[in-house]
């Protein structure tokens, strides 16, 4: 018998019975209204419930990091879910967009970074995809690394008919990683957060 623990729980999706499914509402983001049940621990179905769940597609963040010069750059934007953040609701943050119909995920990552950096790349170092906020919401988030030359390209970018006022910023790697480690809320979001414990871990093989 094996030493190591099963991580997988008991149950997959064919342990949840969807009664019902409607649009409560349908705008930038969407909210639908499940009534279901699911199987229990114990043996046996658990009773009906309603929940909410927050409808958004999946999106894609990527960390851009200068092996050379130990450079990462971060952008800093307005954020409507950090309007009560203490420091305020203009968040650092690695470039990041949504997935749109038809796009590959590494599609999304070249495209963000052309929109939010001004820069193309030739590789994407894939770090790991997660769910942000399971508890209510459906996305799935995928988080890449790029590597380049980051001297001198701080600037403003965005796109204008999606209200998007990009500022981009490069920090020496150890300040950043400082901040991290430390706790500073000056780098308080789960995507960069993750994507720069990635790097401290596998800097070596990116050159760093």
């Amino acid at each position: 018998m094996s030493d190591t623990p099963d991580l997988k729980p008991p149950f997959t999706r064919g342990a949840v019975d969807i009664i019902s499914r409607t649009t409560v509402y349908d705008g930038f983001f969407k909210m639908h209204k499940l009534r279901l049940r699911h199987r229990l621990y114990r043996g046996g179905w658990g009773g009906e419930m309603e929940r909410e769940l927050f409808v958004r597609g999946n999106a894609v963040g990527v960390l851009l990091y200068d092996p050379e010069h130990q450079l990462v750059a971060l952008i800093e934007q307005f954020r409507i879910g950090a309007l009560e953040r203490e420091a305020g609701p203009w968040c650092l943050e690695v470039v990041a967009g949504m997935v749109e119909e038809g796009e590959s995920i590494e599609d999304v990552a070249r495209r963000e970074l052309q929109e939010e950096a001004g820069l193309e790349v030739q590789g994407l170092h894939f770090i790991r995809s997660y769910l942000p906020s399971p508890g209510g919401a459906c996305e799935r988030m995928y988080l890449f690394c790029a590597c380049a030359d980051l001297r001198g390209i701080e600037g403003y970018f965005g796109l204008a008919h999606e209200h998007e006022d990009i500022r981009l910023r490069v920090f020496p790697l150890q300040v950043v990683l400082d901040a991290v480690n430390s706790g500073d809320a000056a780098i308080d979001n789960a995507a960069s957060i993750i994507s720069l414990q990635w790097l401290q871990l596998n800097r070596d093989r990116l050159g760093g």
